[in-house]
C-alpha cells in the first residue's frame, strides 16, 4: 500500500488532531547543520475507512525520495491514524509515546481532541513500555556493533570516529528516556541534564564505544529492574483507551 498517495495526504490533513517534532531537535541532540527534521501526527479517520472497506493506517512524507537519505532541511513527516497510534502507545513504542510529553514550543498543530490526548498520558504508560524501550536500546547497539541490517548510512562517522557515534547517542538516550519514564511516568524533552551533555558529546566522538556500551548496560539493568518494580501500572487502561477512541472518531464525524 502506498503510503505517500495524495489521498492519504488529504486525509491526514483534514483529521489531524496532533502534530510535532520527534527527531533529534525535540531531544535536544541535534547538531547544527547535520540533522533533518522529524515530525509525527495523529489523524481521525472518515467513516468510510474506519466502518467502510477502505483502510488507512497512515501517512509519510519525505522531502528526499524514497531511498536517499534525509539531510540538513529535509523534513520527515509520518501521521498515524488515531487508532494506529493509541494501539502502538498502549503497547509502550518509545517512539510513538514521545508526542505525549511534547512542550508547547515543539507542537505544530494540535486541537481539543490532541489536548485530551496528552491530558491522559498516564492513561496510556505503563511498564510494558519498558520492554520496548530495552528492545529498542538493544536494536541501537546491534547497528552500532554491525550486527543488525547490512550496513550503516553513516559511513563518514565510522571513518572518523571508529564507530557510529549516532546509533551508540540513540542507544543510550533510549535507556535514559526508558529509565525516567517508568521512574517518573514522564519523558523530559528535550533530555534532562547532565545526560544532555553526555549524549551531545558522545555523538560528536567525546565519549569511546566502550564507553557508551558502559553506559547503555547500567541503564539497561535499571529497566529491567523497573519493569517490575516501577510505581506505574503494570499495564495501560485499555478500557478508558477504548471508550475514548469511539468517542472521539464520533466527535469528529459529528458537524459541529
Amino acid at each position: 500500500m502506498k503510503h505517500d498517495s495524495p489521498e492519504f495526504a488529504a486525509l491526514a490533513e483534514r483529521g489531524m488532531i496532533l502534530r510535532c517534532q520527534v527527531g533529534s531537535g525535540l531531544h535536544g541532540t541535534a547538531v547544527a547543520g547535520q540533522d533533518d527534521r522529524d515530525e509525527m501526527g495523529i489523524c481521525v479517520e472518515p467513516p468510510e475507512y474506519v466502518i467502510g472497506l477502505r483502510r488507512f493506517e497512515q501517512y509519510i512524507y519525505r522531502t528526499q525520495p524514497e531511498g536517499v537519505r534525509s539531510g540538513p532541511g529535509d523534513l520527515d513527516l509520518t501521521v498515524y491514524s488515531l487508532r494506529k497510534w493509541l494501539r502502538l502507545a498502549l503497547a509502550g513504542n518509545p517512539t510513538v509515546l514521545l508526542p505525549l510529553f511534547v512542550p508547547d514550543n515543539e507542537i505544530v498543530e494540535i486541537t481539543e481532541l490532541g489536548r485530551e490526548l496528552l491530558d491522559n498520558a498516564d492513561r496510556i504508560v505503563s511498564r510494558q513500555a519498558g520492554q520496548r524501550f530495552l528492545g529498542y536500546s538493544r536494536a541501537q547497539q546491534q547497528r552500532m556493533l554491525g550486527l543488525r541490517g547490512a550496513s550503516t548510512n553513516r559511513p563518514e562517522l565510522i571513518e572518523k570516529y571508529g564507530f557510529d557515534t549516532k546509533f551508540a547517542m540513540h542507544m543510550v538516550r533510549l535507556g535514559v528516556q526508558g529509565v525516567e519514564l517508568l521512574e517518573t511516568g514522564r519523558i523530559s524533552l528535550p533530555v534532562a541534564e547532565p545526560w544532555l551533555t553526555w549524549l551531545r558529546d558522545l555523538r560528536q566522538g567525546r565519549h569511546t564505544k566502550a564507553e557508551a556500551l558502559e553506559a547503555a548496560t547500567g541503564l539497561e539493568r535499571k529497566l529491567e529492574k523497573l519493569i517490575d518494580s516501577s510505581p506505574l501500572p503494570v499495564r495501560p487502561d485499555t478500557e478508558w483507551a477504548d471508550s475514548w477512541l469511539v468517542q472521539a472518531h464520533q466527535r469528529s464525524w459529528t458537524p459541529a
